[in-house]
């Protein structure tokens, strides 16, 4: 617990120095709020002199002096709130541009957990929620809320009986607003989380829409979603009447007080001590003193989502820390060892892997077998860097893993994972790793080295076919070829593949084992994690992972002859157990 109050203080402190960073801006804009609000006299002080010198007097000349002089003054104060407004829409906007790339990177890494905390999958929102509270009136009236006490000096100059009655007044606003802070944080959050869940469900059953088709699944998914989107229409309704009976009541009270002070103004002028100018200009500035609360009332909801938002943002980059620069290493050979690796991943208490240990030299190709749940994938993972070992080290030509930037370390490492994932776009931008300013010669040579070439020329528009998230008009076997033509873009030293021949015919197999053998050619490394054998056939070692430990590591041929001599030993034993029972 003590650990995840430090997490987000140390969150809370990264965004706090960004949002310092705009600390100019910010004074620039409570000047201009200084100026905005002493403008804002003008009209009380015209009606003032309009209804105890112009009227009494009957004089023209002053009436249009006057009302040329507070045209002006409106002018001004109408150029100052608008720049002040711009200024604070460009510190929202480069709060925003200035957290993109970070909270972006943060909620990756928190997302390959294998239960990725709310924070990472809300991050980009949440940060959308705070730059909306900056832009937002609200906040403006924030900056407006110090001159309230100057407005209520004016009426209490005008005559104390006014300036009681307008503080009063203030003081219920004031604690309507507290209610309304106290009432509606539960069901803000209640209908933000609802709202979230119908939104993931929602795109999860897009994402599969043609297995909800082929299974006869819509009703049943539909239901279900609908069921979530009830939930989240009924929390989001009830949080809007919460907030609006509130802004409701604000309103009425307000109007209700400025009548109130009217009527108390006309008895006082009845009573001969105060002037009917000063009667409409203690309105006017009432008014405008209670205009800040009012505002900030109303808008309370967007105050609500930019706090909620600034916590989990706070949480998520507590708790994964900003990459640090690292010293450029040369590129790399072919050499990776792992000593005595021990992986727990992210998000549980019970390692996956354990002191495992192997090395692989250039030109070998080294074949990770064992049965489901052995830990095949996490050695994936953690040999392309995404998950850190807990203990000992991944080394690439002597270098540990973490002493390259996850860029650079992504063009030495090609990554063909067990579900290839595409994304929205044309096939050479995915084979190119979705490069704004794709290689188009190294595109076609990672094609052919997968032996996609010829498949993707086939397609409609070969190279520039534009595909989905979920591959669109390809077959399974497809993309599993464009991703191998992907792991392979760039020229990495070293491939893993994680059953890359799960989707593959025979055709699309013979192809996987000649761009494997392309690749021991080259001097690269190959891992390939399978449960077939045809994925291992040109496997020169084999490592065999079983509960998570290195049951054998050697030359494939001796590995499998001492597996099955073990097997037949085992097999023998148990058919002795059999018979003497």
């Amino acid at each position: 617990m003590r650990s995840n109050d430090q997490a987000v203080q140390r969150g809370a402190a990264e965004l706090a120095a960004v949002r310092r960073e705009g600390r100019p801006l910010y004074w620039s804009v409570a000047i201009f709020s200084f100026f905005v609000n002493l403008l804002m006299l003008t009209g009380p002080l015209y009606m003032l002199n309009v209804y105890d010198r112009v009227l009494g007097s009957r004089s023209l000349e002053t009436l249009i002096a006057l009302s040329v002089l507070v045209a002006f003054l409106y002018g001004m104060m109408g150029i100052l709130d608008f720049v002040r407004g711009r200024v604070m829409g460009r510190l929202g906007a480069r709060f925003q541009a200035r957290l993109d790339r970070r909270v972006f990177a943060a909620s990756l890494r928190a997302s390959n957990q294998s239960r990725p905390p709310e924070e990472a999958r809300t991050a980009l929102r949440d940060l959308e929620a705070v730059q909306r509270l900056i832009t937002s009136p609200a906040l403006m009236a924030v900056f407006d809320l110090p001159w309230t006490p100057l407005f209520f000096l004016g009426i209490f100059i005008f005559h104390p009986a006014l300036g009681i009655l307008a503080i009063a007044g203030g003081a219920v606003l004031v604690v309507v607003a507290i209610a309304n802070q106290m009432s509606t944080k539960k069901p803000l959050e209640t209908a933000n989380a609802a709202s979230f869940q119908s939104e993931a469900l929602g795109a999860q059953i897009r994402s599969e829409s043609e297995l909800v088709h082929a299974l006869g699944m819509r009703g049943a998914a539909f239901d279900r979603w609908q069921i979530a989107r009830g939930a989240s229409l009924d929390a989001t309704i009830g949080a809007a009447d919460s907030a609006g009976t509130f802004t409701a009541m604000t309103r009425t009270f307000r109007l209700f007080l400025q009548s109130a002070m009217l009527g108390l103004g006309a008895l006082l002028v009845l009573e001969g001590v105060l002037s009917a100018g000063a009667m409409i200009a203690g309105s006017i500035l009432m008014g405008r003193a209670l205009a800040p609360i009012e505002m900030i009332v109303g808008q309370w909801a967007v105050f609500q989502k930019g706090r909620e938002g600034w916590t989990r943002l706070s949480r998520l980059l507590g708790s994964v820390s900003e990459d640090e620069a690292r010293t450029a290493l040369p590129a790399p050979r072919a050499i990776l060892t792992a000593e005595n690796v021990t992986v727990v991943p992210p998000g549980e208490q019970q390692a996956s892997l354990r002191m495992i240990s192997f090395e692989v030299q250039p030109g070998q190709a080294v074949g990770v077998i064992g049965t489901s749940g052995a830990g095949k994938s996490t050695l994936a993972r953690a040999l392309i860097g995404v998950w850190r070992p807990a203990g000992g080290k991944i080394r690439l030509d002597g270098a540990s893993l973490e002493q390259y930037d996850a860029d650079t370390l992504g063009q030495y490492i090609g990554y063909l994972p067990q579900r290839v994932q595409l994304f929205d776009g044309t096939i050479k931008e995915n084979i190119a790793r979705m490069s704004m300013t794709p290689d188009d010669a190294a595109v076609v040579r990672a094609a052919k080295k997968a032996a996609a070439h010829d498949m993707i020329l086939k397609l409609p528009d070969g190279y520039d076919t534009r595909v989905t998230a979920n591959g669109g008009r390809l077959s399974g076997g497809q993309i599993q070829r464009v991703g191998l033509a992907r792991a392979m873009y760039g020229d990495p030293v070293i491939l893993v593949l994680d059953e890359p021949n799960s989707n593959l015919d025979n055709d699309g197999s013979v192809a996987l084992n000649n761009a494997i053998k392309v690749a021991k050619s080259e001097g690269k490394a190959v891992f390939i994690m399978a449960h077939r054998p045809a994925a291992i056939q040109e496997c020169d070692m084999l490592l065999v992972i079983e509960n998570g430990t290195r049951r054998a590591f050697g030359p494939k041929d001796e590995v499998m002859k001492d597996v099955l001599r073990n097997a037949q030993q085992i097999t023998a034993t148990t058919g002795q157990a059999g018979g003497v029972q």
